[in-house]
């Protein structure tokens, strides 16, 4: 979902600058029915975020059900008993506001970026979100259409769109990870109303909530309008599945070929990790950095620079609550053969294992996840969405002032070590993504 308004353009860029590079102070408590409260009192700007993160994504779907979490991102912007069809976003734009929401394989957020005197209305949209949402057929049917054409927009219509969605399906072969948060229209089309009614009395009730506020408040204030909008909510009453499958690592090397209209080749390496806030994570994600941030990071350098075997190459840590993946992937130059490309991308993972890093890479590896850390904290908006997943995930909201720590820990050593342990051939998928002529002249 994606509402915007101009007047905050320049807003939103400096929201919480203040906050930079500062120790950030919140306050945080439950309500009796189960929701967790927090809240970090800024008055640099007249600005507030109102946050709500439910603990519910596509890894809480259930195999024929998938794109539920997803659908629900969009669904419940469709009003509610007090809230008329499509009058959900005009409130906030009329107040001079901006709102927007989405969903991972953990969790669906929700925030309303307002002026500070309208922090009531953005805690009685998402109390009516929560409590008193319009979960029914002509709403259902509206917002199955709108998913469909995010999805040909997304995924069918654009390049390589399959390949978050090949990957994930070869990777997984026992946890709900195996499909993206957009899901299967098959299965959306196949949900019926009673469906779509179970999954939001489950998910969407206080006690798998954070509500997190962020900007120009009064916590004193704050504290009494949240109960009066959130206090009376019945805490949910179902027990809220959560999936103990464990994805095995080193389960052996799978690889295929994707056929496809796109005219490059893609090359695609994932390896099984682990979950996001080990330590053994913190060294993968500082492995990948070293890979792929900046012109100078070694798979651009050896790959694009000196190799000239493909146009762009990098790597990114994909951060998920239970173990997950480490993707790296390379767009092959024109007339360059597949296997060449892999085999210089198994160069540097090689290059990785066997070597430490020099001095000057691990000091510019530890400036840029710092100058990372510190931005992604650079606006009220986001101060508020950190919070709630700390909170979320890790019980320890204060990881916003502390995790930074936990990546200043990571050794040479540590990052040569993760190379070793899961940069490996049997822990690896490798898909190519290539061009089929048939396709590509339908």
């Amino acid at each position: 979902m994606k509402f915007y308004v101009g007047v905050f353009a320049l807003c939103t860029a400096l929201c919480g600058q203040s906050a930079l590079a500062q120790n950030i102070k919140f306050e945080e408590y439950d309500l009796s029915n189960g929701l967790h409260v927090i809240l970090h009192e800024d008055h640099s700007t007249p600005i507030t975020a109102v946050t709500v993160m439910y603990h519910v994504g596509s890894k809480n779907e259930t195999v024929g059900r998938s794109g539920m979490a997803h659908f629900f991102e969009h669904l419940l912007f469709e009003g509610s008993e007090n809230i008329g069809r499509g009058q959900y976003a005009k409130f906030v734009e009329n107040a001079g506001g901006a709102l927007n929401a989405n969903t991972s394989q953990d969790r669906t957020f929700y925030f309303e970026l307002l002026p500070s005197n309208q922090l009531e209305l953005g805690l009685w949209l998402e109390s009516e979100r929560m409590l008193h949402a319009k979960v029914e057929m002509v709403g259902i049917e509206t917002q199955r259409e709108v998913v469909k054409e995010e999805k040909r927009q997304r995924v069918d219509n654009q390049p390589y769109g399959n390949l978050f969605q090949e990957t994930l399906d070869h990777a997984f072969d026992v946890h709900p990870y195996s499909w993206p948060p957009i899901g299967s229209m098959e299965d959306l089309n196949a949900a019926q109303e009673k469906d779509f009614q179970s999954f939001y009395k489950t998910f969407y009730v206080p006690n798998n909530a954070v509500l997190s506020i962020a900007g120009d408040i009064t916590i004193d204030e704050t504290k009494k309008l949240i109960k009066k909008y959130f206090g009376d909510i019945p805490r949910g009453t179902t027990e809220v599945p959560r999936p103990t499958q464990v994805e095995p690592i080193n389960k052996g090397e799978v690889r295929d070929t994707i056929w496809g209209k796109d005219q490059l080749t893609m090359v695609v390496e994932a390896f099984h990790i682990p979950a996001q806030g080990t330590t053994e994570y913190y060294a993968v994600d500082m492995l990948n950095q070293l890979l792929s941030q900046g012109e100078s990071a070694r798979l651009n350098k050896s790959l694009v620079e000196e190799k000239q075997v493909a146009l762009y190459a990098g790597a990114f840590t994909y951060n998920t609550e239970h173990p997950g993946l480490s993707m790296a992937y390379s767009l092959a130059n024109m007339g360059i053969d597949a296997s060449k490309v892999e085999e210089a991308m198994n160069v540097e993972f090689d290059r990785a294992k066997n070597e430490l890093i020099t001095d000057t890479e691990f000091q510019k590896l530890k400036n840029q996840v710092e100058n990372d850390f510190v931005s992604r904290n650079g606006s009220v908006a986001g101060i508020a969405e950190s919070l709630a997943n700390y909170h979320m995930y890790f019980g320890d909201a204060n990881l916003i002032n502390t995790e930074i720590q936990k990546y200043n820990a990571v050794t040479k050593e540590d990052i040569r070590n993760a190379a070793k342990k899961f940069y490996t051939t049997e822990n690896r998928v490798v898909l190519y993504f290539m061009n089929d002529p048939k396709l590509s002249q339908n």
